[in-house]
């Protein structure tokens, strides 16, 4: 595959990102998607500032090849979190949740590369005038957090990357290298991976919920929760009960008083498959296996490979 945008952004081999999930993405995941030749990405959004600089510490060693800290930007020890990464020497920030002009001047001024998580054209015209290095644009049809539009990942890339310059990375129902380079013809630079990278032996995610995203069919997932934060979920004990509390006209502080506290780590890392939140993509309704990272990288390539030939024939 030829060098482009994003792999000289980032200097790496291949231009596939491994999202930085809650609760998936420690330093296994990061550093093996790493030494594949992607870039790996450490999920700060479930990691207390000691956890982030021990798994930076961890990945440093496993690989010596470029990775990211991604940062949402709506937690609560912000500050603590951005120092370790600087302390640490962390090249590459991914930025979501929040206001990409917070610590984008901060974090370039101390030779970071900065790359901010939108979900609309909005939001990635502000992001590029914050100074960000690159857009990821991600579409509904993402798990976990997600944009209120609910704009859908073929819409989106087109639509961002007429009102962009800098490099586009495409998110949001790409499992495989067909949906790779569907994206990149839209006009994506690279696409990032989270929900099929969910479904790796080196996610640091539950091996129960790592079953059920396997096991999941199409309708499995909704998005949810706009009064709080919208979330792309499986439906499951807890689901039905957001559903319940709707049809009773719950208000904001119900729903708040519903999700409680660590729902999602109760779900996705402690293996509560009825009463935690499983953050999950519609996509997963078309992952079958639990594969190494290095081989659902290769098999993307292998299938992107084939797809652009088959093209080539039309």
């Amino acid at each position: 595959m030829a060098k482009n945008r994003v792999t000289l952004l980032f200097d790496i081999k291949y231009p596939i990102i491994q999202a930085g999930m809650i609760w998936a993405s420690g330093w296994r995941l990061a550093s093996a998607v790493s030494n594949s030749g992607g870039l790996g990405i450490l999920g700060a959004g479930s990691m207390y500032p000691e956890v982030l600089d021990e798994h930076i510490k961890k990945c440093k060693k496993a690989t010596d090849k470029p990775f990211g800290v991604n940062v949402p930007m709506l937690y609560p020890d912000l500050d603590q979190l951005i120092q370790v990464i600087v302390d640490n020497e962390v090249k590459i920030v991914f930025t979501s949740a929040g206001n990409p002009k917070t610590y984008t001047s901060f974090l370039k001024e101390k030779g970071i590369t900065v790359v901010h998580v939108v979900s609309s054209v909005k939001f990635a015209q502000k992001a590029q005038d914050a100074g960000v290095d690159a857009i990821v644009a991600e579409g509904f049809e993402a798990g976990g957090h997600n944009g209120r539009d609910e704009t859908t990942t073929m819409v989106l890339i087109p639509s961002v990357k007429e009102k962009i310059e800098i490099p586009l990375i495409a998110a949001g129902g790409i499992a495989s290298g067909r949906a790779m380079l569907a994206a990149m013809v839209l006009g994506a630079d690279g696409v990032q991976i989270g929900s099929r990278f969910v479904a790796s032996n080196e996610a640091s995610s539950h091996e129960d919920f790592k079953k059920a995203v396997v096991d999941a069919k199409e309708g499995d997932t909704l998005l949810t929760l706009k009064e709080l934060a919208p979330v792309r979920m499986l439906k499951n004990e807890f689901y039905q009960e957001v559903q319940e509390a709707y049809k009773n006209n719950a208000s904001v502080e119900d729903l708040k008083t519903l999700l409680g506290r660590a729902r999602a780590k109760r779900g996705m890392f402690e293996g509560d498959m009825q009463n935690g939140e499983l953050e999950i993509g519609q996509v997963s309704g078309i992952i079958h296996d639990i594969q190494p990272a290095s081989k659902i990288i290769s098999d993307i390539l292998a299938e992107f490979n084939v797809a652009r030939k088959e093209i080539g024939n039309l």
